[in-house]
């Protein structure tokens, strides 16, 4: 959806909230109380009632809205900022182009829709042949932390992450040309190097029919409890651009994308931004759908 498809479609507060309603009945209302699904429309408190115990259900409640104040003008501008281009913007940038005085709103809400990203890519997991590598990005470090000047693994200012790729080697039978066709992504931040959160990782993102792709790093060693098959290969060039080509692509674009709209990224905060970035990458050809799904992402973020 672009800028002048936007202003023609939503021209009042009230379109906003009737579109949101039209989105979140088509994915359903399940009363909090009883557990029935199906309600009345109560147009002048814009809320739902159960048809079976009576309570009410506010068009917000149950969304990653709910306890925000904020106008949905100002959360719909918002995704349509996050979802127009695949680079993102700041909060103090979203903070500038809505015209707000206060940053702290708008941090929390574009935190709120990162988180939303995350839980309805949580929903899927990888299958078939996946690439998984380790990349460090760069995090906000205290004074104290710079002045031990660690390098190496667990160096300071850097955190590392488990990015991985569902990456399909296709060839042509004629030609005999090998390429790669890459479908999905998922990153997860790491709190240390221990191959117990490697693990996790790999339970949480990976179906346990798939076979992965790595180096010979010693976090790596019981990867083959929790898939098919593991295969691993020793990292040099080679690994690189083709083994695990799919996984140093995505290092690269997700820290120069970090780098290049974020000035400071404080650890606790880095998933939620590699949410978004992962978010947009799996939908990189929705196109203008990409705003009615992140309006999906908001209903069912909780």
């Amino acid at each position: 959806m672009n800028i002048f498809n936007f202003t023609a479609h939503f021209d009042s507060e009230e379109a906003y909230r009737l579109h949101f309603k039209e989105e979140r009945d088509k994915v359903g209302i399940t009363c909090k109380e009883c557990g029935h699904t199906e309600h009345y429309w109560i147009k002048c408190r814009w809320s739902y009632e159960c048809k079976n115990c009576r309570s009410r259900t506010s068009l917000r409640s149950g969304t990653i809205m709910q306890s925000s104040n904020l106008p949905f003008i100002i959360w719909y501008k918002t995704m349509f900022l996050m979802s127009t281009t695949k680079k993102g913007f700041s909060s103090k940038e979203i903070q500038k182009q809505l015209g707000l005085k206060r940053y702290e709103p708008v941090w929390a809400m574009v935190h709120k829709l990162r988180k939303a990203m995350g839980n309805r890519d949580a929903r899927y997991t990888l299958e078939g042949m996946i690439e998984m590598d380790e990349g460090y990005f760069t995090i906000e470090s205290t004074e104290i932390e710079k002045s031990k000047n660690k390098r190496g693994r667990g160096a300071t200012g850097k955190n590392n992450v488990a990015i991985m790729a569902e990456s399909t080697p296709l060839e042509d039978f004629e030609t005999g040309i090998k390429s790669n066709h890459c479908r999905y992504f998922k990153a997860k931040v790491l709190s240390n190097h221990d191959s117990n959160e490697i693990n996790k990782a790999i339970e949480e993102s990976i179906d346990e029919k798939s076979i992965v792709f790595t180096d010979k790093s010693t976090s790596y060693v019981d990867i083959s409890k929790f898939v098919e098959l593991h295969i691993t290969e020793k990292s040099d060039k080679n690994t690189t651009k083709e083994t695990l080509k799919w996984v140093h692509i995505t290092i690269s674009n997700a820290k120069r994308n970090l780098l290049g709209n974020y000035h400071k990224i404080k650890g606790k905060y880095l998933q939620l931004y590699l949410n978004e970035f992962c978010y947009k990458l799996n939908r990189r050809y929705f196109g203008d759908r990409l705003f009615d799904r992140l309006v999906i992402a908001n209903i069912t973020g909780l």
